[in-house]
């Protein structure tokens, strides 16, 4: 079975950078952890993708976080990506009521509703660089291309698709990346405006077995380029049980005695993940004696 990864291109005239990626299984993966609803899935699916490939522009050792943040029903949207192409997400509400826009597809947009769309890039520097956006469509793909050409001043294409099967699982997934450099030419952007106005729907083409080097060759057709870089990509969290049972210590003595007497153990859950931690008595003992 095809596995999931992401390539980072350039064309050989150096004008523009390109990234695809295919991203089914990890969306899968998510959407079993949080046991989404479709439109729910759809969302967390490309903003999952969306925030690979805005990772991957980073340097080694980087990372980002992207939120999304609308008044629609859906609540907040949140991913953390990596350079290594490790990525996790949630959204406020998973279980989602099914919604269809005008043209019968998964709304999305107004799932999201109005807000904002924030990127946290963490570069190893004092201070994370931040940048927002007002969400433009709440569809995320439009939205991420309208905050790489307002808030980088990067002319950019980002498309992101999520195809979502009648079981609930994800049938297709997968997004791209185009990026102008500064000295492109005119005949550069007509003819990359162009093989764009060619590709209607990323997850169609990934559910026909289309590889993210191919992605490219249609979104490239007419210019040579080379990859640059390969990274398989996966829905990793980064919580573990002493992470975790240190967080439960910083609720306070008193808080904690109080939910082990009503409850019998202290139970935390991963928002990024849905992992449950149980701890009994003699777990938050020894944690808070370590602590000590």
């Amino acid at each position: 079975m095809e596995k999931d990864y992401l390539i980072r291109a350039i064309t050989t005239n150096k004008e523009i950078r390109a990234l695809a990626i295919r991203s089914t299984d990890l969306v899968n993966k998510a959407q079993k952890s949080h046991q989404t609803t479709p439109v729910a899935t759809a969302a967390l699916g490309r903003a999952l993708t969306g925030g690979l490939l805005v990772a991957n522009l980073l340097k080694s050792g980087s990372e980002i976080s992207l939120t999304i943040s609308g008044d629609g029903p859906l609540g907040r949207v949140v991913v953390n990506a990596n350079y290594k192409g490790e990525v996790r997400g949630y959204v406020g509400n998973p279980n989602l009521d099914f919604m269809v826009n005008d043209a019968g597809k998964l709304d999305v947009g107004g799932a999201i509703g109005n807000g904002s769309l924030t990127i946290k890039k963490n570069l190893g520097l004092k201070e994370p660089y931040q940048g927002s956006i007002p969400l433009i469509s709440g569809e995320i793909g439009d939205d991420l291309t309208y905050y790489f050409t307002k808030s980088e001043q990067t002319p950019s294409a980002v498309g992101l698709g999520v195809l979502v099967d009648k079981d609930l699982s994800v049938k297709a997934s997968g997004g791209f990346l185009i990026q102008l450099l500064p000295d492109a030419s005119e005949e550069t952007i007509s003819k990359l405006e162009e093989n764009l106005s060619q590709v209607n729907s990323i997850s169609s083409l990934i559910e026909d077995g289309v590889s993210p080097e191919g992605i490219l060759e249609k979104l490239l057709e007419g210019f040579d380029f080379r990859v640059l870089a390969k990274a398989d990509a996966q829905f990793k969290c980064k919580c573990d049980r002493n992470r975790v049972g240190a967080l439960a210590a910083s609720l306070g003595e008193d808080e904690l005695k109080d939910i082990l007497e009503k409850e019998g153990q202290v139970e935390i859950r991963c928002h990024f993940c849905g992992e449950y931690y149980r701890f009994s008595k003699e777990d938050m003992d020894a944690i808070l004696s370590n602590k000590a």
